[in-house]
């Protein structure tokens, strides 16, 4: 077994927390954005945290939220770490680490090479980089819309800090991406899902299974 890291995100039962930790993933995601399948209310999210056993990071997904929607969250949920998928500047993202003692992770939407000076501005604020596939104009869902970009946009790129690919896997084609883009760590969430919102153990075992053979 290889050491590539997986993180399953858009968790929604304490089942799908299980199936993650059967799986042997590294991360489990939650997601607090009211327009996505996978937004969880705080008491389920901290009912959910507490059947994370440690070892398995537990991490926030949040979307352009302020200090007071952090405060809240952080306050209700025994979390390892906060991950800003909006818009979110490089400094916004500083100030949170500062504010909130807890290491974040900022996603940065790939689509062209114009998107990545943007990977190196936010590489110098957060702690860990979340490459994705930048959604469609009209897109209501910053991420888990299934959507993958040119892996070869970053093959052989680096940063000075930990990075996670995503957009789009599934358990079919995650070995090839980390093959093209030399990535220790990916994130999946409508990958390993069997409708929108719905996670799959099935699915959620030969993901890690084939991220990590």
């Amino acid at each position: 077994m290889s050491d590539i890291r997986v993180k399953i995100c858009g968790l929604g039962t304490a089942a799908d927390v299980a199936a993650c930790v059967d799986a042997g993933a590294a991360y489990v995601g939650f997601v607090f954005f009211p327009k996505s399948p996978r937004h969880l209310t705080l008491g389920a999210a901290m009912a959910m945290a507490m059947e994370v056993p440690p070892g398995v990071a537990k991490v926030a997904l949040t979307v352009n939220a302020t200090d007071a929607d952090l405060d809240e969250l952080v306050a209700a949920v025994p979390l390892d770490m906060l991950q800003l998928h909006g818009t979110e500047s490089p400094d916004r993202v500083a100030n949170v680490r500062a504010r909130f003692g807890l290491p974040v992770m900022k996603a940065v939407g790939v689509a062209d090479e114009g998107d990545l000076p943007a990977l190196n501005d936010h590489a110098l604020a957060a702690d860990q980089l979340l490459i994705d596939a930048k959604p469609p104009k009209d897109a209501d869902l910053p991420g888990g819309n299934g959507l993958t970009f040119d892996w070869r946009l970053i093959a052989g790129r680096r940063w000075p800090v930990p990075w996670m690919l995503a957009g789009g896997l599934t358990p079919e084609n995650v070995a090839e991406a980390v093959r093209l883009t030399g990535a220790q760590q990916v994130d999946v969430s409508s990958g390993v899902e069997s409708a929108p919102g719905v996670k799959n153990a099935g699915l959620i075992s030969r993901f890690c299974e084939a991220a990590t053979r």
